[in-house]
């Protein structure tokens, strides 16, 4: 090797350093690689590293005086009075490699910190006195700790094991890092398995830290009670009721943990259904009703006072979290969210606002219609915060809301807003004009059950709005904003307030706009649908299910513009030279008005098409036959005439399909057996499995006819992936295929089984083997099932749907499945005769968290009223139909003023206790969006051959239908019943 003339050279002035490695097992007698080597710093800097690290001990010949300037370890040891002093050879057990790197560094040599060597380099470092090392290590972490990506490579085992390092060394500057990096990326931690092992001092000092930053209050009170669960109970399961000492010891800790709630937690900014869902809960219950008990007096006195705003002693406790490095918002689902509190939480601390100000906030409120006083408001700037969510925030005002938005969140790129009933469609240009980096906005409401196609309409009549208020303004204040927006991205499903007018001025106002969502948009023609399509140049994604999308969408999108700048409307010829359509989503299912023609024309361009809808259309197999496309990864053909053979050349061309819906199609049973071969197979949609099995990896199907017990044998790879699974009318699984679906799905998180045969064995194996099952729904099957099949606790399980299934359940079968499915958000019960008046009080305390109830012909369970079912203050969706006739007259007016997110109810009047219901127009409707009542009449039962006189039984005859949105009540009465 060359070597470097260094003052190493001096040989009078050398010593020689053995370094033993103490993690380093004693190597075998015939080892290849001898037990020593000799090195020279001389040569540092052409070292070969990886061949120095085989050998057990290395000899370093070093210069004394190098070693003594550059380390105060050295300095000590080799400088005063002890024995090594005066030695030639000096021996340090230490890390090799770690070692090898200091005497690099020592000689000027480059030494690289990373992940893995950081703290064995620190303490290094520390041990041996080598400050430049020291600050090059803490300047590395400082520096990553401020890097966006290192989440992606760093776990939060390895933080805890670096906050750990420097708690154990003293070394502030580490440990206080990590607080501040676990502070700031709080989600990043909470999303990790190893968070309930974060120690109690790291979690405390996050959660108090200026930083800490997460989406939403609830994800910090849900982190803690994940900790908290996890660590209390291995606490509980240790010492005995005999030790003492133990209980005191887990007293002092319950006691501490539990502070962090008290004093951490904004209990007013959490969402009515988390805190209702998590009233149960040992740890939370106490917590959760004194802010059941806030939430309730805050809407009461917002219900007196318009203009109410919290006290500037108290508005502290309302404040939303946010930091400079917030980036989402996530106020969804807080009934009790204002655009006073929003606002508040926008501006500096209360010291700086001064207490005048809030008090003009307080008169001023009301004045959030037009809110120009806002601009000169000191509030703070978030310039990495690029979504927020404020759905389901009732009290909120969208035009103030939004004007916040623009002032504080500089670099906003995504809205949602959805379930703003009285939100008028045509003012989206007023609504986000003034805030240019916005390029997604969602205005979902719930779509309306009046679909044209589904309905046969007996009467229909209308009723506009009285004194529609001016929703926003901002014209008098900010000035007109671009005239084109830089949305990308528009989301108006359910929305029926708007017409082809408006959808024109949306083409034009949303020039950019590439995905676009009008499912269930009624008001909106074929003719406004394909003049959008037509002026949306970038257009990739429609979602127009359940619209007027037709011929002339359909042409829209298979033809050219004419010179005449006309669109070609036709598509008469049979073939036209065309080039493949820039769609990558399309949903049209159930719009009846695409012809055969149209949906072979689309498919045979839709080349780059990977999510596709058709339910419920006039697809055959000649459309299926003509796609080009190799890309797909979602289809739903359910319902339609597609065959066996044509559902199978799509699978085969695309690969990478992962949710398939082939519900409602006969044809897929058929069986045109043409080869000998096809006849070894017992059922002809096996076939489609096998072919299906060989590439595609499903992690959702929904399926009915030709489905069997055998087919799972032929989808057998397909399934190991498989999330959902919704087998329905036509499948015939049986008890065996059912429990063999437990072995072939293990990741399955959704069932739905309709129409099949079951029994206790099946419904036990799934809930007994399926750990990850969120979602169960068993309706209309045949089979012995008894309360036994609900006897397994199931804490994961949040929708449950049992209609006739369960005849023989009781009032006590009923108190046992709410402690075994205790978390369950979403609840259906049809067909069980025997409960009583008491069932709603063991819903209603057994799941307070509720979001939707379906109770039909449920004995009399509502025969003395329905006053317990309002303890539900979360809910959203209810149905009661054939419970018992004691539901008040003012039961629709008393539930949508007491359950402030309920937006859908659907009764019977068999079950009213005056023969009549009051019914909501505008000022009482609060939240609700729509109502369906039916109405039932007798029929004698023919088939009673025992009774002397003819029984009668209640059919179905007509339903009501009430249906809001922000210009209009419409009142239908329809032939069919609509759940």
């Amino acid at each position: 090797m060359a070597a470097n003339v260094t003052v190493d050279d001096e040989e009078d002035d050398c010593i020689v350093i053995e370094c033993r490695d103490p993690n380093l097992i004693e190597q075998p007698p015939d080892t290849v690689a001898p037990p020593e080597i000799f090195i020279s710093t001389a040569e540092i800097s052409s070292w070969d590293l990886p061949s120095i690290l085989t050998y057990q001990i290395v000899k370093i010949k070093i210069n004394r005086t190098r070693l003594i300037e550059q380390s105060s370890y050295f300095q000590s040891l080799l400088g005063g009075s002890f024995s090594e002093s005066s030695s030639l050879c000096v021996s340090i057990h230490w890390r090799l490699e770690t070692f090898l790197h200091i005497l690099r560094f020592i000689h000027g040599c480059h030494v690289e910190v990373t992940i893995c060597s950081f703290l064995p380099l620190c303490h290094a470092a520390l041990y041996f006195g080598l400050e430049g090392l020291v600050f090059k290590c803490r300047t590395w972490f400082s520096d990553i700790i401020m890097m966006e990506r290192l989440s992606s490579q760093l776990e939060l085992d390895e933080m805890i094991h670096f906050w750990e390092f420097g708690l154990e060394h003293a070394i502030d500057w580490i440990s206080g890092l990590c607080i501040s990096y676990v502070a700031r990326n709080f989600m990043w931690a909470l999303s990790s398995v190893t968070f309930v092992d974060l120690p109690y001092q790291l979690l405390v000092s996050c959660v108090k830290h200026p930083d800490l930053t997460v989406e939403s209050e609830r994800h910090l009170c849900e982190a803690l009670l994940a900790w908290f669960c996890a660590n209390m109970e291995p606490l509980e399961q240790t010492g005995s009721a005999e030790d003492g000492g133990s209980d005191k010891s887990k007293h002092i800790a319950t006691h501490a943990w539990t502070s962090i709630f008290e004093e951490q937690i904004h209990i007013n900014l959490l969402p009515l259904w988390f805190i209702m869902g998590k009233s149960r809960c040992r740890y939370f219950s106490v917590m959760a009703q004194s802010g059941v008990a806030g939430i309730n007096y805050w809407l009461k006195r917002l219900s007196k006072h318009s203009n109410y705003v919290v006290e500037a002693t108290d508005w502290s406790y309302m404040r939303i979290r946010l930091t400079d490095y917030s980036k989402k918002l996530d106020l969804s689902g807080c009934s009790q969210m204002t655009s006073s509190v929003l606002l508040l939480s926008l501006l500096h601390e209360t010291s700086s606002v001064g207490p005048l100000l809030l008090e003009g906030i307080g008169r001023r409120s009301i004045d959030l219609e037009c809110p120009k006083w806002l601009s000169v408001l000191p509030t703070l700037s978030f310039k990495r915060m690029v979504e927020v969510d404020i759905s389901k925030c009732p009290l909120l005002h969208l035009g103030a809301a939004m004007e916040c938005f623009r002032k504080s969140f500089p670099f906003l790129r995504t809205v949602k807003m959805a379930y703003f009933l009285d939100f008028e469609t045509k003012r989206l240009h007023q609504l986000i004009e003034n805030n240019s980096s916005v390029y997604e906005v969602d205005l979902t409401v719930d779509v309306s059950p009046l679909i044209p196609s589904n309905i046969s309409v007996l009467y229909s009549g209308c009723l506009s709005r009285p004194g529609l208020k001016k929703y926003f303004d901002m014209s008098s204040c900010c000035g007109r904003g671009p005239t084109v927006s830089n949305i990308t991205k528009l989301t108006l499903e359910g929305r029926s307030d708007f017409s082809d007018l408006e959808l024109n001025d949306i083409a034009e106002f949303c020039v950019y706009l590439c995905y676009l969502n009008i499912r269930g948009c009624l008001s909106v023609t074929d003719n406004g649908i394909a003049n959008l399509i037509l002026r949306c140049s970038k257009l990739h994604s429609i979602i127009a299910t359940d619209t007027s999308f037709g011929r002339n969408s359909a042409s829209s999108l298979c033809s050219k513009v004419l010179d005449s700048g006309q669109p070609q409307m036709g598509l008469d010829k049979e073939h036209i030279e065309l080039s493949d359509i820039n769609l990558q989503v399309l949903h049209i299912g159930g719009c009846k008005g695409v012809s055969e023609t149209s949906l072979t024309e689309i498919l045979s361009r839709g080349r780059m098409l990977k999510n596709l809808c058709l339910r419920n259309t006039f697809l055959v197999d000649h459309a299926l036959y003509r796609f080009p496309g190799s890309s797909l990864e979602i289809l739903d053909v359910s319902n339609t005439m597609v065959s066996r053979d044509a559902l199978s050349h799509m699978l085969i061309k695309n690969p990478d399909l992962r949710y398939l819906e082939a519900k409602g199609c006969k044809q897929l049973c058929t069986n045109n057996i043409k080869h000998e071969e096809d006849s070894l197979y017992m059922n002809p949609c096996d076939k489609l499995f096998h072919v299906s099995g060989l590439e595609c990896k499903l992690e959702e199907l929904a399926i009915g006819w030709g489905f069997s017990f055998f087919s799972l044998h032929s989808i057998g790879p397909v399934m190991t992936s498989l999330k959902t699974i919704n087998v329905g009318l036509g499948g015939s699984l049986g008890p065996e295929g059912l429990t063999l679906l437990c072995t072939l799905c293990p990741l399955l998180e959704s069932i739905t089984i309709l129409f099949q045969v079951i029994s206790d064995a099946v419904i036990t194996n799934l809930l007994g083997t399926l750990r990850n099952l969120r979602a169960l729904s068993v309706c209309y099957c045949i089979g012995d099932i008894s309360p036994m099949s609900l006897k397994y606790s199931v804490p994961n399980i949040r929708k449950l749907k049992l209609e006739r299934v369960t005849p023989w359940m009781t009032n006590d079968d009923l108190a046992l499945l709410t402690q075994n499915c205790a978390n369950v958000t979403e609840f259906s019960l049809v067909g069980c005769m025997h409960l009583g008046v008491d069932s709603q009080q063991i819903i209603s305390s057994g799941w307070p968290g509720l979001i939707s109830l379906h109770l039909e012909d449920c004995g009399t369970l509502t025969a003395n009223g329905t006053g317990f079912l309002f303890d539900c203050k979360a809910m959203e969706h209810l149905l009661l139909r054939h419970n018992g006739p004691g539901i008040q007259k003012n039961f629709i007016l008393d539930a949508a003023s007491r359950l402030p997110m309920l937006r859908s109810i659907s009764l019977d009047w068999c079950d009213a206790s005056e023969d009549d219901f009051d019914l909501p127009n505008f000022a009482d409707k609060y939240s609700l969006s729509n109502v369906k009542i039916s109405r039932c009449k007798l029929r004698k039962c023919i088939l009673d051959f025992q009774n002397v006189e003819v029984q009668k039984r209640p059919v179905h005859k007509e339903t009501l239908v009430l249906v809001w949105n922000s210009t209009s009540l419409q009142r239908t009465v329809v032939k069919e019943r609509i759940t």
